[in-house]
């Protein structure tokens, strides 16, 4: 369990970006701005890709760089891959 597993870039983030490959049912711990996540990787996460911090409800805004990237379209768990199959975009 490293402690860069996952780069938390804003402490309005609702998701963290993994550094690497993150494999379903490994813990993670994600620090930042006086936060700890502690974190079990639901599903299969690839690097650079998102992970959710917090439970996220349909309809809510999710934050990456401090501002909003998208709305949820499903419930988003913690731990959970946070893509385009669970987020649809707020830009363009």
């Amino acid at each position: 369990m490293a402690l860069s597993d996952a780069l938390l870039i804003h402490e309005k983030d609702t998701v963290a970006t993994a550094l690497r490959n993150l494999a379903f049912g490994e813990r993670i711990i994600v620090k930042g701005f006086g936060k700890e996540y502690e974190l079990e990787v639901l599903e299969p996460i690839p690097v650079f890709h998102k992970i959710a911090l917090v439970e996220t409800e349909e309809g809510d805004l999710v934050y990456k760089y401090g501002e909003v990237i998208g709305k949820a379209t499903s419930r988003i768990l913690p731990g959970a891959y946070a893509h385009i199959h669970n987020i649809m975009t707020l830009r363009g």
